[in-house]
């Protein structure tokens, strides 16, 4: 590794509106190394990145570019001096092929009417994906592509821009298992031509496998650097949190009860075929399988949102026939989705209505919102799920992604769910954050509460399950006792390699 860092930022400072943001803080990238940038969600890890790309004026510190200092007003400027952002919602036009989303606004051009010359941005996208490993057509369209392959143009394109530095923000989250092996070996290409990567991730396992580096944040402060090789995982976690975290996942101690969901002959064109599996009262029934096995969809199809040609449902040994999302809330199905964003809250209310949109049964009398009911039920909420917000009246997109998701799991836990559909429940969640859900799952399932928790995060399916059902290729490929899985079994049924 050159010994002269590409980035220095030295006690870099920022406050918005009299809240101090970062204080302080330093931060480093080496050629030709992964650097891990970590902490909580709301440590300051992205307003510290758009001070470095130019997003954000810096209050007070320095930073510099290969020895010199610089003032960035833009992210044009940081993408010209070298820099570079793989953002988790990706600039990719589906419309357009594999070509024209890499030289978006960098054509290549001939004669007095600027003629695009295709022919050569074909040849160079094809030397840039290349250069990189990666065998995508440049003439179809980005739309027809997995998210995993999107993600690699889009960091083709960086590669073409002669980036020294790459911030990935998130970049495994929508990734299926063979997708996330390719961008490793990418990120290994990339560290060979001595580029340098900011790694921002809350996935242990992988800034461990990855990464050389780990600088951590705290509440805005700067809190210590480590090499991979010189630390561990618990003492990552003491820095991030300020204390001890303790076993990862709580101890399971509830009884299980008698059987509360049967899924019988589940059966879904192109989706699911004769899905069968039961979950009883207090149990936490882990779903695993590779991305595009038809888990969501399963879930989908039981909260009525998705149709199903075949197959009945029964809830406490009764037939329940479900055809909406209302009919499974009326039987006490919640759904917490995988998109929080997108499909479990409207980031534009405010705390006080998101959490109030699934129960205004509870809070309304004769069709008319009680406001004394709704601050009463609005403010138990944020207290027993901990919620970090100024007021009631907060925006929720203002709120970081682990206190995002308790809203969603709290705007189910007040219909009194008799069973609870997790979908990714700690994705893009920090592991403080990750810990408060676990311990949330466990109080519900004391309370005789049914889970069925959608991960693709093994140690969470192994940590948490009672049982765990592998969905391979739309059908039920195993259903494993906790004590008799592990991991390399769980890969094994995901990938057809083992039957039920």
């Amino acid at each position: 590794m050159n010994s002269q860092p590409i980035i220095q930022m030295k006690g870099i400072s920022k406050a918005f509106s009299g809240n101090i943001v970062l204080e302080k803080v330093d931060f480093e990238i080496m050629p030709g190394e992964v650097h891990a940038l970590m902490g909580e969600n709301g440590a300051g890890k992205s307003t510290l990145m758009k001070i470095l790309t130019g997003i954000y004026e810096r209050d007070a510190g320095t930073v510099s570019v290969r020895g010199s200092e610089v003032h960035f007003k833009n992210a044009k400027e940081a993408e010209m001096a070298g820099i570079a952002v793989i953002h988790q919602e990706l600039n990719i036009i589906p419309y357009l092929t594999v070509t024209e989303n890499m030289f978006l606004g960098k054509e290549l051009t001939f004669g007095k009417f600027g003629m695009t010359k295709d022919k050569e941005m074909k040849q160079k996208t094809k030397e840039y994906l290349n250069r990189l490993g990666i065998d995508i057509d440049p003439a179809i369209e980005a739309g027809n592509l997995s998210v995993g392959q999107q993600q690699m143009i889009e960091i083709a394109r960086a590669v073409a821009a002669n980036t020294e530095v790459l911030i990935m923000d998130e970049p495994t989250a929508a990734l299926t298992d063979r997708e996330i092996e390719a961008l490793f070996k990418v990120i290994h290409s990339l560290k060979e031509q001595g580029v340098g990567i900011v790694y921002i991730s809350h996935r242990m396992e992988e800034i461990f496998q990855i990464c050389d580096r780990i600088s951590v944040l705290r509440d805005g402060q700067f809190i210590g650097v480590k090499a991979i090789p010189e630390t561990n995982f618990d003492e990552i976690v003491k820095m991030m949190v300020g204390r001890q975290l303790g076993d990862r996942f709580p101890e399971r101690d509830t009884t299980i009860g008698s059987e509360r969901l049967k899924v019988a002959n589940f059966s879904s064109k192109g989706s699911f075929e004769n899905v069968h599996f039961t979950i009883h009262q207090g149990e936490i029934l882990g779903v695993a399988g590779l991305m595009g096995a038809g888990r969501t969809e399963i879930m989908e199809a039981i909260f009525g949102y998705r149709k199903v040609q075949e197959g009945k449902l029964f809830i406490d040994g009764k037939e329940t026939k479900i055809k909406s999302p209302y009919d499974a809330i009326k039987a006490g199905i919640g759904f917490i989705t995988e998109d929080r964003k997108s499909e479990g809250l409207v980031l534009d209310l405010s705390v006080r209505e998101n959490f109030s949109l699934t129960n205004l049964n509870k809070i309304s009398k004769k069709n008319i919102i009680s406001t004394k009911e709704e601050a009463s039920f609005v403010d138990e909420m944020i207290q027993k799920l901990h919620v970090k917000t100024s007021s009631s009246e907060q925006l929720v997109k203002s709120l970081s992604g682990g206190n995002q998701q308790k809203i969603v799991i709290g705007k189910w836990l007040g219909i009194n769910p008799k069973i609870l559909i997790l979908d990714e429940p700690t994705r893009g969640v920090d592991v403080g954050a990750k810990k408060e859900i676990y311990q949330i799952m466990n109080e519900l399932t004391k309370l005789g509460v049914s889970i069925i928790m959608v991960s693709s995060e093994l140690p969470e399916i192994l940590g948490m399950s009672d049982r765990i059902l592998v969905i391979h290729e739309g059908k039920v490929s195993a259903i494993l006792n906790k004590s008799e899985a592990d991991q390399e079994m769980i890969m094994q049924a995901a990938t057809g390699g083992n039957k039920k």
